[in-house]
């Protein structure tokens, strides 16, 4: 046993292939949870989790109680499930940092994940961090055991994540609304699935997702968001731009400043490379921007309004203005405030 990605997890859990250890580790706390689920849901039949299920959290979790729970062999059951839920928390595997952390061959961890009990599957759900590769304990699991990494989505992935997310739902969403969603709500793929899930609440089969339903039931404005206001800057439309910036002032949350000139690097980031393509028929740019095709127009005409000497001088102040919201350089924080000189100085 060794690595598995999600998709191989889930097919042998479906094909009810175990491990007697997982351990589920990565910054991205949603196929963690995803994994553990379908372990907790799907193992054991109803009758048998009364007697051979039990989830402890690693903040109160002993390793001699934990692993005596483990010893226990099942009642009435061929498995017995112990889930071990924020395992970021557990003292002794957060000590765990090299080999020299390792404990002696006494350790009762360690001990019992090199050589585990067949009939039981013991769950470590370790978000947000990963086991150093080099301590026996990380070794061990990885002879003995299952080890899933979970890692980030790039940002510029989301768009497809929502999509096949919603397919797998059998909904349709257009490419602009993908997009307002992924620009507003981030790379944590937990709160993007639970967003999604709401919206669906209110749409009809058959219906695409657009715009109107992000706005009617995730609270994005289609007018005034972080996608419009890029768009407005690559189109150079003063009056629009300006008109998203006041709405930005006055809602401070809709979009705060952080999340604006991030959003505002990478798309010039992609402009900047726009400008360096010898070719630029469509798919090729989408292709290199690693954009849906669909937003391929939008690049072009951002690369007419801006040329590449006012694009590099574009992410240098942003680069500034992120300096000046942390207060280096800068009397006032104000967001509003600096968000409208940034976006004065990308315009003129």
């Amino acid at each position: 046993m060794a690595l598995k990605t999600y998709e191989e997890l889930q097919r042998d859990l479906k094909n009810k292939i175990y491990s007697p250890i997982y351990f589920l580790q990565g910054e991205e706390a949603y196929y963690i949870d995803q994994i553990a689920e379908m372990i907790e849901k799907e193992v054991l039949g109803e009758m048998e989790k009364e007697f051979n299920q039990t989830v402890v959290y690693g903040r109160e979790c002993e390793a001699l109680s934990l692993i005596s729970t483990a010893k226990r062999y099942p009642m009435m059951s061929n498995y017995q499930v112990v889930i071990v839920k924020e395992a970021q928390d557990m003292k002794t595997l957060v000590g765990r940092k090299s080999e020299k952390d390792d404990k002696d061959d006494k350790d009762p961890l360690l001990s019992y994940v090199s050589n585990p009990l067949p009939s039981t599957l013991l769950v470590f759900c370790f978000k947000y961090k990963t086991l150093d590769k080099r301590t026996k304990f990380y070794k061990a699991i990885e002879k003995n055991g299952v080890i899933f990494e979970s890692k980030k989505i790039y940002e510029n992935k989301v768009p497809e994540w929502i999509e096949k997310y919603l397919a797998k739902k059998d909904f349709k969403i257009k490419p602009r609304a993908s997009q307002l969603m992924a620009d507003h709500l981030g790379n944590d793929l937990s709160r993007v699935a639970n967003e999604c899930d709401k919206l669906l609440i209110n749409v009809k089969k058959g219906e695409t997702v657009d715009i109107h339903h992000i706005e009617t039931n995730i609270g994005i404005s289609k007018e005034f968001n972080i996608f419009e206001l890029q768009k407005a800057l690559g189109s150079r439309n003063v009056l629009q731009a300006n008109r998203i910036v006041n709405y930005f002032k006055a809602n401070p949350k809709s979009s705060p400043l952080p999340v604006t000139m991030a959003n505002f690097y990478l798309y010039f980031s992609k402009v900047l490379l726009y400008h360096s393509l010898p070719d630029k028929s469509k798919m090729t740019v989408a292709a290199a921007l690693k954009v849906n095709p669909y937003f391929v127009e939008d690049y072009v005409e951002a690369g007419k309004n801006f040329n590449l000497p006012k694009v590099s001088s574009i992410l240098t102040q942003l680069r500034e203005y992120d300096l000046k919201s942390k207060g280096v350089n800068n009397i006032s924080t104000n967001e509003g405030e600096l968000l409208r000189e940034l976006v004065y100085k990308i315009l003129h």
